[in-house]
């Protein structure tokens, strides 16, 4: 890692409409050594407008990670995946699915759809720690993520 991107936060995206797993997985990456800044949106429309920069989310910079949920009212994270990996401005985005969801047709679908990694959310808070550190250790790490130009 260069300095000037060691001084740049990962911006990392939490696409769940879980409120417990959102604060479990702050709390896990809050006390961990990278400058992370997390944002979260609750389904795939907002998720959407986020990354789209549309509305309440103009401001916001587009996130180097992003954590997508499958099960999600509206538009759920199997339609953003299909949108995010045939869109040549965030297919480069790494995506991360955290669900609860161990069928292995959501899976084998996932990676047909060009994701980067599948996680079933394990239940106690523990386990969910550690899973998330070890999201931590390896993506935010060891991978080296493509970077934005916004500012």
């Amino acid at each position: 890692m260069d300095a000037n991107q060691a001084l740049q936060p990962i911006r990392i995206l939490m696409v769940d409409d879980d409120s417990a797993d959102v604060r479990l997985t702050r709390e896990a990456l809050k006390s961990q050594k990278i400058h992370i800044v997390m944002h979260d949106v609750a389904d795939g429309i907002e998720a959407m407008a986020f990354l789209r920069k549309e509305g309440e989310y103009a401001d916001m910079v587009r996130p180097d990670l992003i954590l997508l949920d499958l099960n999600m009212p509206r538009m759920d994270g199997r339609e953003v995946l299909h949108e995010l990996k045939n869109d040549p401005i965030f297919k480069r985005i790494p995506v991360i699915i955290l669900t609860t969801s161990a069928g292995e047709e959501d899976i084998l679908n996932a990676y047909d759809m060009n994701v980067n990694c599948y996680i079933t959310k394990p239940v106690g808070w523990q386990q969910f720690k550690k899973v998330v550190e070890l999201i931590e250790d390896f993506w935010l790490t060891v991978v080296k993520l493509p970077r934005w130009s916004d500012p």
